[in-house]
């Protein structure tokens, strides 16, 4: 089967195969391609990896427009996703209300598990969150990095530690099973990412790419994005 290339941020993993049977059924393509870190993804773009589509934050969408590297005309908002806590499906879930209750969460967990905190969104944030809250070098045994966030809450699943938990973008959070979502990050310590799809100026025909994006931003689908995790119309 002839594919559909794309490179995308690990927010939208679970939105995009919960949309690749329609998809498939009206175009006759499958969808193939890489989940993960933003960076890393654009890296790729920018080493010229073979893509129809690219799926990231908006900011930087917006920085690969002005590279040259995707069509600015292509670049349509999906929704946003905030940065949440995850427990173990099964352990007791952890809140946070204020920046206080959520240091007093993170260092009374045995694990935390958590995205690059180098090259993606969430692992960024949480890594300033670390530093913000004077934690980092109390938990710093005990943060368990891995490249993606669904490769993070996939660990945290299955860890054996007493009392883990996860930070990381809902989507991946809710996309994974063995894992729940906690909690969002209090007031003064959350993030709400803008995604965004484009189409590479390189590609020779968008409409499947169009077609995709159409899919992925349309009113049918609304519930299937609230589903996944993103949300509309909130502000940063």
């Amino acid at each position: 089967m002839k594919t559909l290339n794309i490179l995308s941020g690990g927010a939208a993993q679970g939105l995009v195969r919960s949309l690749e049977p329609a998809f498939e059924a009206e175009t006759g393509l499958g969808i193939a391609g890489d989940f993960g870190a933003v960076g890393a993804m654009a890296d790729r773009l920018r080493a010229g990896v073979p893509t129809d589509i690219v799926i990231l934050t908006a900011a930087l969408i917006a920085k690969l427009a002005d590279e040259g590297l995707v069509l600015r005309s292509s670049i349509t908002d999906i929704g946003r996703v905030e940065t949440a806590l995850a427990v173990r499906a099964g352990d007791p879930l952890v809140s946070a209300d204020d920046a206080a209750s959520l240091r007093a969460a993170l260092l009374a967990a045995d694990a935390i598990f958590v995205p690059d905190t180098k090259a993606s969104t969430a692992g960024i944030h949480v890594a300033k969150l670390l530093a913000q809250i004077d934690i980092a070098d109390v938990i710093a045994d005990r943060l368990r990095v891995f490249p993606n966030g669904a490769t993070a809450m996939r660990y945290l699943a299955e860890s054996n530690d007493r009392r883990p938990i996860g930070c990381t973008q809902s989507t991946e959070i809710n996309s994974t099973k063995g894992v729940i979502l906690s909690g969002p990050l209090p007031p003064g310590c959350g993030l709400a990412t803008m995604y965004t799809a484009a189409i590479p100026a390189h590609v020779s025909s968008a409409s499947p790419a169009q077609r995709l994006i159409a899919l992925l931003t349309s009113s049918e689908t609304s519930e299937r994005r609230s589903q996944a995790g993103f949300i509309s119309g909130l502000t940063s």
